[in-house]
């Protein structure tokens, strides 16, 4: 193509532009014999093809930049302007002036390094037609659905719960065994089962029943208490009493015999002062000698094939608690409604584990009145909610009815300013959703048996 006369070397300076960058910063020249190239040709000489996709675009109105007169006032003036699309309209310009006039356009200003001026993709404003008025829409459609993308993906961040890692704290702690805990516990986990007696082994007992069996374990929780026993004593009397019922026939005029020496050997295992023979025969109105107690002991422990070391609720307890970053007020609360379970022949259908994390839960949810499981929670007792829910429900009515009937050993002690006054607490009524879906015996259980204290009488 042979240029037109503004491009004669005599009337246009020549010009030492290297590259796209130098293009862009480029000043104009004053005076005669100093003018720029024309507008015709600027897409040829002056505006190379940069090394990558960007251009420059002078934040002005379009008539500000290139003396044109914006006719569309549906594009906006910030709109940024690709060098395709300056050229083509620099080019609709000139054809428009008179085929007589010789007079050169006027050039194209570039902004100055000093000049406010947006670096824009090109790829992302390109346009399926040469309406610019269609390409803007469509760039501000993507950058809106862009924008929702992201606010979708944070909210999905935000609602995530995270994890505790609820062992941080006892690193320095040499006896919190970090490095071990969560082996210790997948192996309790593992072995409870072993721990756990029949949930109906009482039919094979042919003198004592579920009723007596609640006599003697409400009386064996009040006896723990008035000898101010560690917590542990407690669980593991009432497992060893369990196991050793659930093979051995027992008639029940030595029931009381029976739960007298499972306290003795929990004492043995877990106290560091013992209590003496002597004192648990007096604790029972000395209904029984030493030799008897002695002789008790021998078959139990051989009965169980002194087995003493097992996972009960209390061990887990303590666990789920902290992994509920519990207060004072959640673990006795969460006590009291285990202690409850221990006395209730029905409980015994639900591993050590689960009614620790069901009594956790229900807790829970007596004290901030809704439901409430957390995702630490759930990592760290292997239960969700509705595993729970069950055994939850049942814990409400044993609630309700503590403070009633004849075996009330349990809410004596929780009912005092020591354990925080938790036996006053409102039940969670809300699980209650459908009191039929445990039956009809254990939203009612009604106790007929009367209890003699210090002894019992069956």
């Amino acid at each position: 193509m042979v240029g037109s006369d503004e491009n004669h070397p005599g009337v246009i300076r020549p010009t030492n532009i290297q590259g796209a960058s130098q293009a862009r910063v480029g000043k104009f020249a004053a005076g005669k014999g100093h003018n720029r190239r024309a507008l015709s040709t600027i897409d040829r000489n002056i505006i190379r093809a940069p090394p990558y996709p960007c251009v420059v675009n002078k934040r002005g109105t379009l008539s500000e930049n290139y003396g044109l007169s914006n006719k569309n006032p549906s594009v906006p003036a910030h709109r940024p302007i690709t060098r395709k699309f300056a050229t083509q309209m620099a080019r609709q310009q000139q054809q428009q002036l008179p085929k007589e006039s010789k007079k050169p356009a006027q050039p194209v200003p570039v902004p100055t390094e000093s000049e406010d001026y947006t670096v824009v993709d090109v790829d992302e404003y390109k346009a399926a037609s040469d309406s610019p008025a269609q390409m803007f829409v469509q760039y501000a459609e993507a950058m809106l659905n862009e924008i929702d993308r992201m606010d979708e993906v944070e909210m999905e961040d935000i609602s995530e719960e995270p994890v505790l890692d609820i062992d941080s704290g006892d690193k320095s702690n040499p006896l919190a065994v970090v490095e071990y805990i969560d082996d210790i516990y997948t192996s309790y986990k593992r072995v409870e089962g072993s721990s756990c007696v029949s949930p109906n082994y009482m039919a094979h007992q042919f003198d004592i029943n579920g009723r007596m069996r609640a006599i003697l374990i409400d009386w064996l929780i009040e006896v723990h208490y008035k000898f101010e026993l560690m917590d542990e004593t407690l669980y593991l009397t009432i497992n060893l009493l369990d196991r050793f019922l659930a093979v051995t026939p027992v008639v029940r005029k030595k029931l009381q015999l029976v739960g007298v020496t499972a306290m003795l050997l929990a004492c043995k295992y877990e106290e560091v002062l013992v209590p003496v023979v002597e004192d648990l025969i007096v604790i029972s109105s000395n209904a029984y000698s030493r030799k008897e107690v002695l002789e008790m002991e021998k078959v139990m422990v051989n009965t169980l094939q002194f087995n003493l070391s097992v996972p009960t609720p209390y061990v887990f307890l303590r666990r789920f608690l902290k992994a509920a970053q519990s207060d004072k007020k959640l673990e006795l609360l969460s006590f009291f409604i285990i202690e409850l379970c221990l006395v209730e022949y029905e409980t015994l259908k639900f591993p050590p584990s689960l009614l620790a994390a069901a009594a956790v839960y229900t807790a829970q949810c007596t004290l901030s009145g809704a439901k409430r499981w957390s995702q630490t929670c759930e990592r760290h007792t292997n239960y969700s909610e509705d595993q729970l829910l069950e055994c939850a429900r049942m814990m409400v009515t044993f609630h309700q009815k503590a403070g009633t009937g004849k075996l009330t050993g349990v809410h004596r002690k929780y009912i005092t300013s020591k354990f925080g006054c938790a036996a006053k607490s409102e039940p969670a009524h809300f699980l209650l959703e459908d009191r039929f879906s445990l039956g009809e015996e254990n939203v009612g259980v009604v106790f007929c048996a009367t209890q003699v204290s210090p002894g019992i009488s069956i």
